[in-house]
């Protein structure tokens, strides 16, 4: 929607202005001036401060040679209605155009070179999108009489039929007449132009005097310019004979839009006058909306088909009550909310939705649906399907006249390759594999293809490394396989089967390995280190935090060739017991006390715990201290 309005304090309040002149006879002109202003967000101070309204009077060659000034303290004022009716329109926004007119004669004597008048004021309202510093720059209105060669009427000025619009919806099509008459019957024609600065912000309402005519237009942000003012698609134009503007603004925001009329006599540009106003590009809220998906990144196109001619359509708008499908072969069409239809045959067509056809709220849009020739993809594996083992895939297109240009394989890892043939590896412990493989044309026709790589599962572990007393019988316990070998065989009770027994006579560190196998001969390999020691031990750190790092939070024994922690008690310097566990080999402190954070100190501990080979306790006693 373009709504205009304003609400900088010094002149942001401003839409835009005309000047009028009439010869009234013996050089006597009618001058008029009209200011708009906007009265829904401006600020009422600075419009006050409009009146009495100031002027100047230019002559010579570059009309700029001082020639008289005035001053105009009376003014007409009207409130201009919206005229905006849209029962279409959810949010139709509050808009309100206030025109001031100011009139005043003045006698004007023969020039060669005719005259200038300007008005002048300071400043743009600072949001406006399509200017540099637009707080910084003032506008000038102003309107060229021709030479005055003797005493009587030269011209009279062009003048607008119609107010400056007040509301244009965003991306919806924009139609206005810019159209103005002419008294003496001269032709006109129009143009987009630029807009001037004028007045400064030291001096914001400069009498006539003090004003002169810019040389430069105003400093218009790139990419915009006179002739190319908003953002629209298609671009704002304006006819050069009716004066009718078009076009579909695309971004919200304020914009200086300026139009120019030049008045022809014989053929020759004798006088132009300029319209210089200022729209904001807001949102309208349809409540009717035409919608269908687009595929991938390309908005104009509705699907590209490669496998199939019929097409299934998706209908995502809203506010609509009847629909109407035209699928771009002859005639046909359907009134179904989500029609399918078989297109006949390769071939670019254009769908269109039209939503409530025939209704005052209506609604359309236009898309393509593209079919091409036959493509479709798929692939062959081939290897020892084992986890670590390296597995062969192999891409197979089937095309008319189509050819791949690219080829994406995902793996469950996240990893993705490219080419048509690639490679893999999976970890353990294997199982069912999702590969897929999508694979793009040169046409645009993408297909995907998943299928499930059936893997053995094996993940071999021997068990972790672990200190045992001599003479202890100890048993081993490998998992993640079907058939299982263990070697060396030294020692062991029989070292084919998952858990064989091992009683070790003589100290030192002993290294085993598991090759574990499934019966389709897929293997895998773990060893575990056994430290024989000659006694049994225990070991507590001596100290902890438990801060909740996941680092030493909890406070452990270990124990080596013992058979049980019969007891592990905690106590506080004051003798208090304030952790205990009993008839447990795991048992833990995590620093709290009756459910609350333990004090950070020094703490006592008691250990008992009972002999492997008889039935004997034995106590350890010592001190650990308590970090954060």
């Amino acid at each position: 929607m373009i709504l205009l309005t304003a609400a900088d304090s010094r002149a942001s309040h401003m839409v835009g202005g005309d000047i009028i002149y009439r010869c009234l006879g013996n050089n006597r002109y009618e001058l008029t001036f009209i200011l708009y202003q906007d009265c829904a967000s401006g600020n009422q101070e600075a419009i006050r401060a409009d009146a009495p309204l100031r002027f100047g009077i230019f002559k010579g060659a570059d009309k700029n040679i001082f020639y008289t000034e005035g001053q105009i303290p009376n003014f007409s004022q009207e409130y201009i209605p919206a005229e905006f009716s849209n029962e279409c329109i959810n949010n139709p926004p509050i808009a309100c155009l206030q025109r001031q007119i100011f009139r005043t004669t003045v006698t004007l004597d023969t020039s060669f070179y005719g005259y200038r008048i300007l008005y002048q004021r300071c400043c743009r309202n600072q949001t406006i999108f399509n200017v540099i510093n637009p707080g910084e720059t003032g506008v000038t209105y102003y309107v060229d009489v021709p030479p005055i060669r003797s005493v009587g009427c030269v011209n009279n000025s062009p003048v607008f039929k119609n107010f400056p619009p007040q509301i244009i919806c965003v991306n919806n099509p924009f139609r206005y007449d810019f159209s103005a008459t002419d008294p003496d019957g001269d032709s006109l024609t129009y143009r987009l132009c630029s807009a001037y600065p004028g007045a400064t912000l030291n001096d914001p309402y400069p009498d006539g005097g003090n004003m002169f005519m810019p040389r430069n237009p105003i400093n218009y942000l790139p990419p915009y310019s006179g002739a190319n003012p908003i953002s629209s698609n298609p671009q704002l134009t304006i006819d050069p004979v009716t004066g009718i503007m078009t076009g579909t603004p695309t971004r919200q925001g304020r914009y200086v839009v300026t139009v120019c009329v030049d008045e022809w006599s014989n053929g020759v540009i004798k006088n132009s006058i300029s319209r210089d106003v200022q729209f904001t590009i807001t949102n309208c809220s349809k409540s009717v909306y035409a919608s269908m998906p687009s595929w991938r990144d390309r908005e104009d196109v509705y699907t590209i088909q490669c496998t199939s001619n019929t097409v299934k359509f998706v209908n995502t708008s809203y506010g609509g009550f009847s629909y109407l499908w035209r699928f771009g072969v002859g005639d046909a069409s359907s009134t179904n909310v989500e029609p399918t239809f078989t297109y006949p045959g390769v071939g670019e067509y254009e769908v269109t939705l039209i939503v409530n056809p025939g209704t005052t709220c209506t609604d359309s849009i236009t898309k393509k649906v593209i079919i091409n020739p036959f493509f479709d993809v798929d692939y062959t594996f081939e290897g020892k399907m084992c986890p670590n083992e390296l597995i062969e895939f192999e891409s197979e297109i089937f095309t008319q006249i189509d050819t791949a240009i690219s080829y994406k394989w995902y793996f469950e890892n996240a990893e993705v390759k490219d080419g048509p043939n690639t490679s893999h590896i999976f970890p353990p412990p294997g199982g069912d594999k999702y590969v897929t493989l999508v694979t793009e044309s040169r046409l645009g026709c993408v297909d995907t293809l998943t299928k499930v790589i059936p893997l053995d599962v094996i993940d071999v572990f021997a068990g972790n490394d672990t200190i045992i007393v001599v003479n202890y019988d100890f048993t081993f316990n490998g998992t993640g396989a079907d058939i299982y070998q263990w070697s060396p065989s030294t020692h062991l009770s029989d070292p084919n089967i998952a858990r064989p027994r091992a009683v070790f006579t003589d100290t030192g560190t002993y290294t085993y390995y598991l090759k574990g196998m499934t019966p389709s001969g897929c293997e895998d390999i773990d060893t575990i280190n056994i430290r024989v020691v000659l006694y049994p031990h225990m070991f507590l750190p001596n100290a902890f935090s438990p801060n909740g790092d996941g680092l030493n939070d909890v406070l452990r024994p270990t124990i080596v060739g013992y058979a049980l922690v019969n007891t592990f008690e905690i106590y506080n310097r004051f003798g208090q017991l304030v952790y205990k566990s009993a008839n447990d080999n795991y048992p833990g402190w995590d620093g709290t006390y009756r459910g609350q954070p333990a004090d950070v100190g020094v703490y006592y501990y008691r250990i008992t715990f009972t002999d492997p080979f008889s039935t004997d306790r034995h106590e350890k006693t010592g001190d650990v201290t308590l970090l954060r």
